[in-house]
């Protein structure tokens, strides 16, 4: 996919308007609208606009839809009021959804002027939710009928043009809630004057509205249906959660999570401003040098040994680094653990005794390792010792933390992808310095 990618943006770069107008005609007639999307986010600004200028009006929503927020705004800033008129002249209410943080107030309320009553409420309802809540992703492509709807109703149904992912009609009372569910594999084959609720699904899971989006993305993903109902606090089915929208939640949050561990926005455009970039990575550079600070605090702490055996600088990134891979490595395993919903206070303490050992097994064979390599090169069985007993320590302690940190930031409701290495990175580089430094001062002078 990425020599793929790579191959497109040389072929549009290099290709004449009238060609890459018809490059990305071939692409948007095969509904490669996520393709386009990521081109378009790989170009430079002004490649870009080229390029979004010569896509057809109407499937520009589809492409923008699927787009990162901080690209997408680049285009639709450069668009006049009268073409973003027109561009969301015909817009879908779940494609408003999606695109209404990037809109101004004054487009949302045309596009909501030229919606009929029954969308114009369905975005009002997904608007009560926040971003975070699955209420707020719920999409109007299910198929619906009474509680006391026979075969031959679902059948009728089911000869309609039907959106994606259906596998299932949802049966609800006069007042709209939620009563069952019945797969279409069912109503296939079975005599039409049989009641659908004979058909039904035992125990067929529904999502509040209410419910975290990922946890709710994640039911979907494990339920063995391509949809599951949304209903709100009393009860009403308000839309469902389909696989495809789950799918894109879990990938978002994965791709949050992997930019928040170094301090970044998922939603950032790979050519954004460089102003705009450099002041949203300024902070975590910040909070990086402070961390540093601190280590370079805790040396200092041991000048005199450094001064006496100058063997132990050269030395010293070896501890930190060893510590800081092994304790990466836990502190990987225990956020996805947390993610998965794996990690509770049952399995806490067996899991934080599992990975001591881990480290404590590790750090036992490359303590020998390194300890005989370092007599070997300096001579020295003493600096041998030293480090080999820094590096142990070090290695057990990062398992420890690796474990105990993520742990508590969830504990305190704050994101441990976001945070957890850099705490983890200033625990490791402390203890190791300290650890080896001590052990040189208590050894070697």
């Amino acid at each position: 996919m990425a020599d793929d990618l790579s191959s497109l943006i040389n072929e549009v770069t290099d290709a004449t308007l009238p060609d890459q107008e018809i490059l990305i005609g071939k692409m948007l007639v095969q509904r490669d609208f996520e393709d386009v999307a990521l081109l378009l986010e790989s170009l430079p600004l002004e490649q870009r606009l080229e390029t979004w200028n010569s896509i057809p009006v109407d499937k520009r929503i589809d492409v923008l839809v699927v787009m990162r927020r901080d690209p997408r705004e680049s285009l639709l800033e450069e668009m006049s009021l009268n073409d973003l008129d027109a561009l969301f002249e015909n817009i879908e209410p779940d494609e408003l959804v999606e695109l209404s943080e990037s809109l101004p107030t004054r487009i949302v309320a045309r596009a909501l002027q030229a919606m009929d009553s029954k969308q114009q409420k369905f975005f009002e309802v997904t608007q009560q939710y926040a971003d975070e809540h699955a209420g707020r992703w719920i999409n109007q492509g299910f198929l619906t009928l009474p509680q006391n709807a026979k075969v031959r109703d679902a059948l009728r149904l089911l000869r309609r043009d039907i959106a994606k992912y259906i596998d299932a009609v949802f049966l609800v009372d006069r007042l709209g809630h939620f009563i069952a569910a019945v797969r279409v594999s069912a109503v296939i084959g079975a005599p039409d004057h049989v009641p659908l609720s004979d058909l039904d699904e035992d125990d067929f899971a529904t999502i509040t509205a209410e419910d975290d989006a990922f946890d709710s993305a994640l039911k979907v993903q494990k339920s063995g249906f391509s949809a599951l109902p949304v209903i709100n606090a009393k009860g009403v089915l308000i839309g469902r959660l389909d696989i495809g929208t789950a799918s894109e939640i879990v990938n978002e949050d994965y791709e949050r999570k992997m930019m928040a561990s170094a301090g970044m926005d998922e939603d950032e455009d790979l050519f954004s401003p460089v102003i705009s970039s450099a002041k949203n990575r300024a902070v975590w550079l910040g909070i990086n040098l402070l961390t540093a600070f601190a280590a370079s605090w805790f040396i200092g702490l041991f000048e005199a040994t450094l001064q006496q055996v100058v063997t132990l600088a050269v030395l010293m990134p070896i501890v930190a680094s060893m510590g800081g891979i092994a304790g990466s490595q836990t502190l990987t395993l225990v956020i996805r653990g947390l993610a998965l919903g794996q990690v509770s206070t049952a399995n806490r303490k067996a899991l934080l005794s599992k990975e001591v050992r881990v480290g404590g097994l590790n750090g036992v064979i490359w303590a020998l390792v390194i300890g005989i390599v370092v007599a070997f090169w300096f001579s020295s069985p003493l600096i041998g010792l030293v480090i080999s007993l820094a590096i142990l320590m070090n290695i057990v302690s990062a398992a420890f933390v690796g474990v105990l940190i993520p742990v508590a930031l969830d504990k305190l409701k704050l994101d441990p992808a976001l945070s957890g290495s850099v705490i983890l990175t200033t625990v490791t580089d402390i203890v190791g310095f300290v650890a080896f430094l001590g052990l040189g001062a208590l050894i070697l002078t």
